[in-house]
């Protein structure tokens, strides 16, 4: 199967999938909007969760506006690829979608409140794709990084497909897995949409403009 040829809604087998690098890609470290650190070690008492929504471009800047949340940072994951450029990501090759790395005070901002950001930020019905952006590098995703924020996501997914179901929308096709590894994008994919670099940059997302019944408040957890 050539490079460019291969269907790329289709999920890549592990013979199939490039063989990437050891070495992680460079990184800066410091986040353009927020100032603050894209990698750990984060502050104590910073949780972190991965969504996937699409486009990371659009998708990180939704998260950096959220109130409470201390960094985010682009990236890649769910995949079989070590350390994949973002051009391995696009052949469809690498099984990774674009993600976005969410570390946040949970007693400034509640995962039910990101998790609201997440569902009404795309469309979560459409499979291996958003909108026009094709390939299964732009499926919906949420990694979780332990049981409590599982419970979490799952409760908000039945919450959401109810509301879908109200609005005879169709069924959620998010991925939801415990986070293996999130590999950073390349430096000038990071905070794509700030500013400083590219404020009429390209954003694809859009939602079902159905409203996610859930995270009503800040709580502490």
């Amino acid at each position: 199967m050539s490079f460019f040829g291969r269907d790329k809604t289709k999920a890549v087998s592990a013979n199939e999938a490039l063989p990437g690098r050891a070495d992680a890609l460079n990184v800066s470290g410091t986040h353009t909007v927020l100032g603050t650190q894209l990698k750990p070690p984060f502050p104590a008492g910073t949780r972190t969760v991965v969504f996937g929504l699409g486009c990371f471009w659009g998708a990180e800047r939704l998260f950096w506006q959220t109130p409470g949340v201390y960094t985010t940072a682009v990236g890649y994951a769910g995949g079989l690829t070590p350390n994949p450029t973002y051009q391995e990501v696009c052949s469809g090759r690498t099984g990774h979608t674009e993600a976005v790395l969410v570390a946040f005070d949970p007693a400034q901002v509640s995962l039910e409140t990101l998790l609201k950001v997440f569902w009404e930020g795309h469309d979560p019905t459409q499979g291996m794709r958003q909108g026009n952006d094709i390939g299964t590098q732009y499926r919906s995703a949420i990694y979780y990084t332990d049981d409590a924020q599982r419970a979490e996501v799952e409760t908000s997914r039945a919450a959401y497909q109810s509301a879908l179901d109200a609005s005879r929308h169709g069924k959620i096709t998010t991925e939801v897995a415990p986070l293996d590894a999130f590999y950073y994008a390349e430096e000038d994919h990071q905070q794509y949409l700030s500013d400083a670099k590219n404020p009429n940059g390209y954003c694809g997302l859009g939602g079902t403009g159905v409203s996610c019944p859930i995270g009503l408040g800040v709580r502490e957890s």
